[in-house]
């Protein structure tokens, strides 16, 4: 869930006062949906968490609850790349315990899994053709970059940054690693 916030979640206020997060995810990806009702249902078992058709293409998981600052103390006014954006001391204990949970709510909000296709001439004259899977994770806050980095480094996942935003994972057995608990959205 932290992921899923960091990535497309906000908490706002209602004008009842009461805290609401909201997660805006692809429609094409149910499973995520599905996942996302059901982490925040079991986290905060008294609360109805909500899933609503939002902007075209998307679904809004959206939840109250009083609780919710304290559970992600990264909220605040603004755009997260506009702000400082760092792990408590707490959550960071939480997450070096479990990196997986973090790079898979982060990847199935701002990443991808693809397959990457070429072609390329051989000093032979032949034309091989390569294909091989990777993942993607592209955020415009330097800050929730580095979180990922950092969880990718935990796991020895190896990682390049080609932008200031986005952050490539193409070795073998990165990939596979990464396959092992994550794989293709869904």
């Amino acid at each position: 869930m932290l992921g899923l916030y960091l990535g497309d979640g906000c908490i706002t206020r209602a004008s009842t006062g009461s805290s609401v997060i909201a997660i805006t995810l692809d429609k094409r990806y149910p499973g995520i949906v599905a996942q996302a009702l059901s982490t925040l249902r079991t986290t905060f078992p008294e609360t109805p968490a909500h899933c609503y058709g939002h902007k075209r293409g998307c679904f809004l998981v959206q939840m109250s609850h009083p609780s919710l600052p304290a559970a992600f103390p990264q909220h605040g006014p603004g755009r997260k790349h506009l702000r400082c954006v760092a792990l408590t001391d707490w959550q960071l204990g939480l997450t070096r315990r479990a990196p997986e949970a973090l790079l898979g709510g982060l990847i199935h909000s701002d990443g991808a899994r693809c397959v990457n296709r070429f072609d390329t001439e051989l000093p032979s004259g032949r034309v091989a053709h390569y294909e091989y899977p990777r993942y993607f994770f592209s955020n415009l806050s330097s800050d929730i970059c580095g979180i990922f980095c950092d969880h990718c480094d935990l796991l020895g996942i190896r990682w390049t940054q080609s932008r200031h935003r986005n952050i490539s994972i193409s070795n073998r057995s990165s990939v596979a690693l990464l396959d092992s608990f994550l794989g293709p959205k869904q």
